[in-house]
């Protein structure tokens, strides 16, 4: 029997100390791909090609199927993620709701100037992936972008940073500090620093999800659903030649 859990419902009895060495790795790569993306910087979306999503999108499978893989050997995936949900039904809210707060938050960054004032910084305030769903005319990209944030990121995101890395803090580190790490983590593997403020946000309150539910189900529902809200609000502006503000 596993030990009852001191905080939340996300289990970490399983993890030994080798997973810090996972979780670093998690760190460094990450890392890694921030650095890069603060070099290219500016790169037109025109540059772009599929080929260049698609080893995005595998890298990302890539890393989910690493950190699975120190895992699964030890628990099942159901134990490991809670994937048997008995309140699964409870995600059909949270993740209208959450969108909702995360708009509100975009909202309130809005009217208090921060976006502004990181644009007075000389910061880019738009990520790379919203830009390509702007700008770009290639329907391969398109499509692949919209798969690539709808479906993979939301699964492969969620087991690499909720699944794994929060988990493997939690044990070692304590609640808050894996909580506040694992979100900042999360944000700027984003590369966009306007976004970090928000995402942040945004991760904390995934990895609440996780532990009130006891299922990673919740927070990948949540997070293709704040997604697709992006996808679908980027193509209604695109078809109907809307103006929208510079938001993270």
């Amino acid at each position: 029997m596993p030990p009852k859990l001191p905080v939340g419902r996300v289990p970490v009895w399983f993890y030994k100390p080798v997973d810090l060495l996972g979780a670093g790795f998690v760190f460094v790569v990450f890392g890694a791909l921030v650095m890069a993306s603060v070099r290219g910087v500016g790169q037109e979306v025109h540059a772009l090609k599929p080929s260049t999503l698609l080893m995005s999108i595998g890298f990302q499978l890539v890393m989910a199927g690493v950190v699975a893989s120190m895992v699964v050997r030890r628990v099942g995936w159901v134990v490991w993620l809670g994937l048997r949900c008995p309140g699964w039904q409870w995600v059909i809210l949270l993740g209208p709701g959450s969108v909702l707060f995360m708009w509100a938050v975009f909202g309130g960054l809005q009217v208090s100037g921060y976006v502004e004032w990181m644009e007075s910084l000389g910061v880019e305030t738009v990520q790379e992936s919203v830009k390509l769903l702007q700008k770009s005319e290639d329907p391969a990209i398109l499509g692949l972008m919209a798969v690539a944030a709808v479906v993979v990121a939301p699964l492969c995101e969620e087991v690499v940073f909720r699944g794994y890395f929060y988990p493997v803090l939690k044990k070692f580190a304590g609640f808050w500090p894996a909580v506040i790490c694992s979100a900042v983590v999360f944000a700027s593997a984003h590369g966009n620093l306007t976004a970090m403020l928000p995402l942040f946000i945004f991760g904390g309150l995934l990895v609440l999800i996780y532990e009130k539910t006891g299922s990673l189900w919740a927070p990948i529902a949540v997070h293709c659903c704040f997604n697709s809200a992006t996808v679908i609000v980027q193509a209604a502006a695109r078809i109907y030649h809307w103006q929208l503000d510079a938001m993270p």
